[in-house]
């Protein structure tokens, strides 16, 4: 086989394993995001998210991740739902609906470089999903997948933003595809004028440390600084904000994925519901979701926070 049927199998692997886009730069430093990542990081833009400062090199760099690195896959994967959020229930985040996607992910990655390796031959390689040092959106947009939005999202031309970003690193070389050129937010200040804490910045940057969803998911301290009360929306795990008003999301199309359809006391849970939850409960309900990142603790933190003041439901 040649570089060219390599690169055919690749993209036919990732059909057959589920993925909706697939896309594949070569894999060098990142020197401008290490500029970039390193300035954000001097500015406390990452709160208490401290894992963000570690492995520095390995995130700017993927050869030091994968020895002998000669490309960088990428993929995404659709969690939009076909239900709509439910109305006077605290709000969730869509892409916590279903089951967590790292574990779904991480086996689709898994079983992705063992189809490499039957098919083409011995491949070292790493994958990776959202919990890893991976500058994921960067290698999307190298990858002729989408841009970076306003509001620090990978953007696609045909179906918005409601993805997972996966990345497999090989030792494999293979064509690549052209970077993503244009960046289509244009003049559009949407979700930057919609975002209730002012997080989103000039420039697409991001300040992590004044986002709702640093606050309902990374935060681990009891209190939420009361500079917030009256800024939730009622978001209690996570903010689609910056997405719903993000006119690309029209174009958006429901996931064909099983594995994130809504559990159902996510979308049958009123208020009164969360209140009454044990912590019991809420372990064996939520035991393959995303929200037992926050615990059943920052749950009902969060929850007493929106009912606060100006907050309340």
């Amino acid at each position: 086989m040649n570089t060219s049927n390599y690169t055919t199998t690749v993209k036919n692997i990732a059909t057959q394993c589920g993925f909706d886009y697939c896309g594949i730069a070569k894999a060098v430093p990142l020197d401008e995001d290490a500029r970039r990542l390193e300035t954000w990081l001097n500015q406390g833009m990452n709160g208490n998210m401290r894992y963000m400062e570690n492995h520095f090199d390995l995130r700017v760099n993927p050869q030091k991740l994968v020895p002998g690195a000669e490309s960088v896959i990428t993929l995404l994967l659709n969690y939009f739902p076909d239900q709509s959020p439910p109305a006077g229930a605290p709000k969730i985040s869509r892409y916590a609906w279903g089951n967590d996607y790292h574990e779904v992910i991480r086996e689709r990655l898994n079983l992705f470089l063992q189809q490499m390796r039957d098919r083409i031959g011995e491949v070292q390689g790493r994958g990776f999903v959202d919990s890893a040092p991976v500058l994921e959106r960067t290698w999307a947009q190298r990858s002729g997948l989408g841009w970076v939005g306003k509001n620090g999202n990978l953007i696609t031309r045909k179906s918005g933003s409601f993805f997972f970003i996966a990345t497999l690193v090989v030792d494999l070389k293979l064509e690549y595809d052209a970077p993503f050129a244009k960046d289509y937010c244009g003049t559009c200040r949407k979700c930057i004028d919609a975002c209730p804490t002012d997080a989103i910045g000039e420039n697409k940057v991001i300040n992590g440390s004044k986002c709702i969803s640093y606050f309902t998911i990374e935060l681990k301290d009891m209190l939420i600084p009361d500079a917030m009360k009256g800024k939730f929306d009622d978001w209690m795990f996570g903010c689609d904000i910056c997405q719903e008003v993000c006119p690309w999301n029209r174009f958006s199309s429901p996931t064909r994925e099983t594995t994130f359809e809504p559990i159902p006391e996510i979308l049958n849970f009123t208020i009164q519901d969360w209140e009454a939850l044990t912590e019991e409960s809420f372990k064996k309900i939520f035991r393959r979701s995303p929200l037992k990142r926050s615990k059943f603790n920052g749950i009902k933190r969060n929850l007493k926070f929106i009912q606060s003041g100006e907050n309340r439901i």
